[in-house]
């Protein structure tokens, strides 16, 4: 049976800075802005994915605070149909660059005029950030 694939992704605020958002390296949407996230690994709890994707991407360590909720619409990703589990992540420590598949790592304060990976737009102004009509 072929189902869909298990991704996470992290909403880290700093209250001064914004929410942290990661610039792709590669396709899909290489160049665009994404929250920091991936797929999960075979025999590793969500929690453990989100923790590992942020400090990969970012270099920072968080810890999990809250599970924000599930997005499963299919079409959300063009390479198939993935269900994200997004959590709200507090940052811990770390140096801040972007790392594996991400370019660059920052916070952004505001999120006009910033184009957005897959359903992005939609999980951050459900967080209550608002952001243009530019989802993908």
């Amino acid at each position: 049976m072929k189902g869909p694939k298990l991704t996470v992704d992290a909403l880290v605020v700093h209250p001064q800075r914004g929410v942290l958002l990661v610039q792709r390296k590669n396709e899909p949407f290489a160049g665009f802005w994404a929250l920091p996230g991936g797929f999960v690994e075979e025999g590793e709890s969500c929690e453990h994915a989100v923790v590992r994707e942020v400090a990969e991407e970012t270099g920072l360590s968080v810890r999990v605070v809250a599970l924000f909720g599930v997005y499963s619409q299919p079409g959300r990703d063009p390479r198939g149909h993935t269900v994200s589990v997004v959590y709200v992540c507090q940052p811990l420590g770390g140096q801040l660059a972007g790392g594996d598949d991400a370019a660059v790592a920052r916070f952004f304060p505001e999120l006009f005029g910033v184009s957005l990976a897959f359903d992005h737009a939609r999980i951050l102004k459900d967080a209550g950030f608002p952001t243009e009509e530019n989802d993908c």
